[in-house]
C-alpha cells in the first residue's frame, strides 16, 4: 500500500455500504449537533472530491497542511484526501495557545490551513498562513483550497513518504514534531488487527467508540488504518462525557471502545444502573487503570479492561490480552516478534535480570530496528539519535520484566508528566512559570492522581519580597494561564526555601520529597485542581 487513500479505495471497493465514520449527537456541540454515520463509499466520495481540489491549486508532495477540525469527521477526511496527493498533515491541538500554535505552525513550515469556524480566527492570529473554514452546510462543494505556495515534488508518494507531522512533548520545553510515515500507520494499524485474543477484530463487524482526539496517534493513524485494514467502523465523539458515556455507546452500537486512566474512576464513581451490564461491549481498550478498581470494573460493567503500552514514536502497541490476564497488576503485555521486540536494561544498556527494575527499549528486529517506527524528529537529529541508541527505541518507561515475559509498569524516568493520557513537558512548564515575578526558582514534577493518573506539582521558591501563601500560588496559576494550555497548568504548590541541587546546580527533584511520601499529603501543598478546572472551562 502506497498511501492510506490507496487503503481507503480498496476498503470502498470491498465494504461500500459498511459503516466508516460515526459521530454521536450532542447537543450544543459545535458541529454535527445529531450527529453523522458516514459509510466507506461515502468517505471515498468526498475524500476524492477534496483531493482533486487540492490537485488543482498546485498542491502535492512536499507540502503540508495544519488540519484545526477537532474531531470533526472531515478531518479523516481531509487527512485521506491530502495523503492521496502525498501531503503531510499537522494536526492542531485545540487547547493551544496562541503562543504554542505560533511554535507549531512555525516550526512544521505547514502553508496552509483547514479550521473549524471556531478555530479559524486563532490560526490566522497565530501564522501568516491561509486558513479555509470547513463549512458544514456547503463541505466539499464550496471547498477552495488556497493557491499552493510552490511546486510539488514530482516523484509519486512512497511507504516511506511523510504522511503526519505529530507534536509531542520531550524533556526539552519545546515539543518534537514526529515525523511519521504510509510504513507506520500500516505497521500501527496491522498490530491492533493481529493481537488477537480479547483485543480480536472481528472484520467488517466492530464498532469502536474512540473518545480521545485526532490529533493523537492512536484515533488518528493507529485506529483510523486498522478501520481501513479491517471494514470496523470509527466512532468518534468531540470527547469523553462522563454523564451520557453508556447512552452513547448503547445508540452507536459500540462493540468496543479506547480510554485513558480517568475514564474507569469516573465511571466508577456513578452510581450504579441496572443496566450497567446490559450493551454489547467485546473489550475497552487503554492505558493507566488502577490495578485497585480494575476488577471491580470488569465484574461491575461486564467488560475486559485491556491495559497497552505505546507511544508516538512506535505507532504499534503492546497489549495484555491474553489469558491469564493479570488485573491486579500494571501488566502490559509480552514483547510480540514481527511487530515489536522489547526488552529490560541498565544505564549501561545491559538487560536487567527479571523482576529488575529497567528502562524498557524496543525495536522491530534486529536487522531493522526502525522499520515501522517514526522517522525522526522534525529539525532535530541530536533528539532522534538520543532516542535510537544501539539499534534500540529508549523509551523513558521503567519497568519490569517476569520470567514469562510479560512486562509490568511502574514510572517514568524522563521528565514527563502524564495526565489522561496527555504528555506534559516539566520543563516546558517551568520555563512559563519562571517568569512570574513572584517566582525565583521552580522544579515541575508529577504526582499521583486517582483520576488522571498524574498532575502537574510545581515546587518554588518565592522571589526576594514574595509571599508564599495561597493567593500568590492562584496568581501564578492565573499567569501561567496566559502561556500555557489548560492541562499544563500546576494543580498544586509548594513554597520552599530552597531546592535541592548537585555540585553543579542541577535540580535532585527525587529529593523534594522523603521517599515514599506522597507530595500531595505535604501541609505547604496548596490544591488548585478546582481552579485549573475553571481554566479549562475558560480554554473551552
Amino acid at each position: 500500500m502506497q498511501t492510506l487513500f490507496a487503503g481507503l479505495e480498496a476498503a470502498a471497493a470491498k465494504w461500500p455500504d459498511h459503516p466508516f465514520l460515526c459521530t454521536p449527537p450532542h447537543a450544543g456541540r459545535g458541529y454535527l449537533p445529531d450527529g453523522s454515520e458516514w459509510t466507506y463509499a461515502q468517505v471515498l466520495a468526498q475524500a476524492s472530491a477534496l483531493s482533486e481540489k487540492w490537485r488543482d491549486a498546485g498542491w502535492g508532495r512536499g507540502h503540508r497542511v495544519a488540519l484545526a477540525l477537532d474531531n470533526h469527521p472531515a478531518h479523516v477526511v481531509h487527512f485521506l484526501a491530502l495523503n492521496a496527493l502525498g501531503i503531510s498533515q499537522v494536526p492542531v491541538n485545540p487547547y493551544y495557545l496562541h503562543h504554542e500554535l505560533t511554535y507549531l505552525l512555525e516550526h512544521s513550515e505547514a502553508q496552509a490551513a483547514v479550521a473549524l469556524p471556531r478555530n479559524r480566527a486563532r490560526l490566522e492570529a497565530a501564522g501568516p498562513l491561509p486558513v479555509v473554514e470547513w463549512d458544514d452546510t456547503s463541505a466539499v462543494d464550496a471547498f477552495v483550497p488556497p493557491p499552493a505556495p510552490s511546486s510539488p515534488q514530482e516523484t509519486a508518494p512512497t511507504p516511506n513518504s511523510e504522511i503526519a507531522l505529530v507534536y509531542t512533548s520531550g524533556t526539552t520545553s519545546r515539543p518534537k514534531g514526529a515525523i511519521l510515515d504510509t510504513a507506520y500507520a500500516i505497521a500501527a494499524g496491522r498490530c491492533y488487527a493481529d493481537h488477537g485474543g480479547a483485543l480480536t477484530l472481528r472484520e467488517g463487524v466492530e464498532r469502536v467508540y474512540v473518545p480521545l482526539p485526532f490529533f493523537h496517534v492512536n484515533a488518528g493513524i493507529n485506529t483510523l488504518t486498522a478501520a481501513l485494514l479491517t471494514g470496523i467502523c470509527l466512532i468518534v465523539p468531540d470527547r469523553f462525557h462522563a454523564e451520557t458515556w453508556w447512552d452513547d455507546l448503547r445508540a452507536t452500537r459500540a462493540t468496543a471502545f479506547h480510554y485513558l486512566g480517568i475514564i474507569p474512576p469516573v465511571l466508577m464513581k456513578a452510581l450504579p444502573r441496572p443496566d450497567d451490564a446490559d450493551h454489547g461491549l467485546r473489550f475497552g481498550l487503554g492505558a493507566g487503570i488502577d490495578p485497585a478498581i480494575h476488577a471491580a470494573f470488569e465484574a461491575r460493567f461486564n467488560v475486559p479492561m485491556v491495559e497497552v503500552w505505546g507511544m508516538t514514536e512506535t505507532g504499534r502497541f503492546l497489549a495484555a490480552c491474553h489469558a491469564p490476564r493479570q488485573v491486579d497488576t500494571r501488566a502490559f503485555g509480552r514483547p510480540m516478534p514481527g511487530h515489536m521486540e522489547a526488552r529490560v536494561v541498565d544505564d549501561s544498556g545491559a538487560e536487567v535480570p527479571p523482576d529488575t527494575p529497567g528502562e524498557l527499549v524496543v525495536r522491530f528486529s534486529k536487522d531493522a530496528p526502525r522499520s515501522g517506527f517514526f522517522s525522526g524528529y522534525l529539525k532535530n537529529a541530536e533528539a532522534t539519535a538520543e532516542a535510537w541508541r544501539d539499534g534500540w527505541f529508549h523509551t523513558g518507561d521503567v519497568v519490569t520484566q517476569g520470567d514469562d515475559g510479560m512486562l509490568f509498569f511502574l514510572e517514568r524516568s524522563k521528565n514527563l508528566i502524564r495526565r489522561s493520557g496527555e504528555n506534559i513537558s516539566a520543563a516546558e512548564v517551568e520555563d512559563a512559570l519562571v517568569d512570574h515575578p513572584a517566582v525565583g526558582q521552580v522544579a515541575v514534577l508529577s504526582v499521583p492522581d486517582k483520576m488522571r493518573d498524574e498532575e502537574v506539582m510545581a515546587v518554588v521558591v518565592p522571589a526576594k519580597g514574595a509571599q508564599a501563601d495561597d493567593s500568590t500560588a492562584r496568581d501564578i496559576l492565573e499567569f501561567a494561564r496566559q502561556r500555557l494550555a489548560y492541562y499544563k497548568l500546576p494543580a498544586w504548590v509548594v513554597f520552599r526555601d530552597s531546592l535541592p541541587v548537585t555540585g553543579t546546580q542541577k535540580v535532585q527533584k527525587h529529593r523534594l520529597f522523603e521517599a515514599g511520601a506522597d507530595p500531595c499529603a505535604d501541609p505547604a501543598a496548596i490544591d488548585l485542581r478546582d481552579e485549573k478546572a475553571n481554566r479549562r472551562k475558560l480554554q473551552a
